[in-house]
Formats: structure tokens, sequence, C-alpha cells
């Protein structure tokens, strides 16, 4: 019988959460190594290093700078989902309100800002290089534009295909703000990103504009 299974159950928990506190630690670090050496020149012992750990430590919870950097990215995107879900959810069933939410979680500084953004771009850079990356990228964007299509199918029962073509429209100006902001941080503001993200919706969607018009 292995020590798992003989530990009491509060030891078992106590030394899960350990192992959860040590994972978040490598994964903080890992972040913040990408934003300071990009991600090529970001290896085990770089993180390590950031997060004041020995190298063992990342090896033995991610095995490789693959499976850490790989590991890394679902993360990313496991927190960015859980962002714009719970924004959507407090919105209520009103699919206006829901696209006004999503659109403002997109620009929201815990999930948009320099350092994020910095390692969201060296992640994207990548994909054609790096098969795991774009999986995981599929993944994750396939279950949020369902949401968006979802959301304009709604709001425009009457015309299925001006539907999807907003929902298309909604990533390509939140991602093209995302980008300005990274490229042109000077020129650029989380909130001009957002207010023009939502005038331009509510242009493609006149019959919304009252709720979709930003308030200044």
């Amino acid at each position: 019988m292995s020590d798992a299974q003989t530990d009491p159950p509060r030891q078992r928990r106590e030394r899960k959460q350990n192992a959860d506190k040590r994972r978040r630690q490598v994964l903080d670090a890992t972040y913040r190594s990408i934003v300071s050496n990009g991600l090529q020149r970001t290896t085990l012992a770089t993180v390590a290093a950031e997060a004041g750990l020995s190298q063992g430590v990342a090896v033995f919870y991610f095995k490789s700078k693959k499976g850490l950097l790989s590991e890394a990215l679902r993360d990313l995107y496991l927190i960015y989902e859980a962002h714009w879900q719970e924004a959507v959810e407090a919105a209520g069933d009103d699919p206006a309100a829901q696209l006004v939410a999503l659109v403002k979680a997109d620009f929201d500084p815990k999930i948009c800002n320099p350092a994020i953004l910095s390692v969201w771009f060296a992640f994207w850079g990548e994909q054609k290089f790096t098969p795991q990356y774009g999986e995981i990228t599929r993944e994750f964007d396939d279950n949020r534009q369902r949401a968006i299509q979802g959301i304009c199918a709604r709001m425009l029962p009457d015309d299925p295909e001006h539907a999807a073509d907003v929902a298309d429209w909604v990533d390509t100006l939140t991602d093209g703000y995302w980008q300005n902001l990274h490229l042109f941080p000077a020129s650029y503001s989380n909130r001009r990103a957002c207010n023009s993200t939502l005038r331009a919706l509510a242009a493609l969607m006149p019959e919304y504009r009252d709720q979709l018009t930003p308030a200044d």
C-alpha cells in the first residue's frame, strides 16, 4: 500500500495544498521570466531563479521546458476563460448586457496589462513552430467563440448570417486592440480600446445602440 493510501486525510490534503502552491509559484515565475527574458531564453533555470526555488522543483512538477511552457499557456487561458465567463454570468440573461460584460472583461487591467500582453504575444508568435501551443489556443478559442456566437444569435435571431459575422468581429476588434495596446502603449489605453470596441458593435447592431454605446 502506498504512502498516499496510508496517510490520514488531513496530511494528504496538506501535501496537495503544498504541491498546488509550488506549481503556482513556478507558473507565476514562468510569466515573469517570459517578460524579462523572452520565450526562447526562458529556461527551467530562469524560472527557478524567478520563483526562488531549486531547478529540481520545476523539473519535478513539469519535467521539461516544453512541458512547463505548454502548461503555462494552458494556465493563462484557464485564468482568462474563468474571468470572461464570470463576467458574462454576472451580467444576467440579457444578451446585450452579456456582450458588454464580455468586452469589458477583455480590457480589465487584471487581464489586459503590459506584462500579460507580452506573455500572450510571445506564445502566439511561436504557434507556427510549436504545435502544442496552437492546439491549446484552438481549444480555448473555440470555447469563447461558441459563447460569443450564442450571444449574438440571441441578439439577432432573425438574421443568423449577420449574427455570425458580428461574432467574428467581436474577437477581431478586441484582438486588434490588444495588439495596439501591446505595440503602442503610449497611444492607447484600456478604456479607449474598450469604448471604441463597444461603439463599433453599436454601429454594427444599431437596434442595440443604447445598450452597447459606452456612457462616456
